[in-house]
């Protein structure tokens, strides 16, 4: 039982520790140096992982090295934008989750949501498949807006300002949007009120890959 919750222990620091760091840093103009750091620290450990995996270990991690070196020479500029890259990472998982969604809804292929409403009923109506493709739509709706939000913030409010929105206002919103669509679907598809999103994504992974 401990093994199993010291994992979630670490999840939920990590989900609240890395953005009370963050806003910090951002709201602090004396440390640039614990900025740039805490900014970039998420990349590197992201390309450590992807290259630890990848089939060609050592050529990966020679070129993270690499990119450490030239992390080390450019830290100067690291140091005074720094906020940049925060940003860039923001907006870049908002876009990321965008074109996931968005991708989905061109002619010919199946919508994601409808994918995963798929992976949890052995059939899946009409009207399931017009609510679905609606859902995917909303979602990717959402995420673009969100990046939008992020960049204007970014660019024409304070820095302070866009870090409360990136760091402690997308996780909520993120809720809120799971909580609106549960709302809309426990009253009009009374079938479908108990699909939750992480069982329908555990079963989509689990299901063997369908041509397209």
């Amino acid at each position: 039982m401990t093994r199993r919750i010291v994992p979630w222990l670490g999840i939920a620091a990590l989900l609240i520790g890395y953005p009370l760091l963050a806003h910090y840093t951002n709201d602090s103009a004396h440390d640039r140096n614990l900025g740039a750091l805490v900014a970039i620290a998420p990349l590197v450990l992201i390309a450590l992982v992807l290259a630890w995996r990848s089939p060609r270990r050592l050529i990966m991690l020679g070129a993270l090295v690499l990119l450490c070196i030239a992390l080390w020479a450019g830290w100067p500029a690291l140091e005074r934008h720094f906020g940049l890259v925060y940003w860039l990472q923001h907006v870049g998982m908002l876009l990321i989750l965008f074109i996931t969604f968005g991708r989905t809804l061109i002619a010919g292929r199946q919508p994601l949501c409808t994918r995963f409403a798929q992976a949890l009923h052995a059939a899946v109506t009409p009207q399931h498949e017009i609510y679905t493709r609606q859902v995917t739509i909303a979602w990717t709706l959402f995420f673009a807006a969100m990046a939008l939000a992020s960049t204007l913030l970014f660019f024409l409010a304070a820095l302070t300002t866009w870090s409360f929105f990136a760091n402690f206002l997308t996780l909520p919103l993120v809720a809120l949007m799971f909580i609106g669509e549960y709302w809309v679907r426990w009253r009009i598809l009374p079938e479908m009120r108990h699909m939750h999103i992480l069982d329908a994504v555990r079963a989509f992974w689990n299901t063997p890959a369908r041509p397209r």
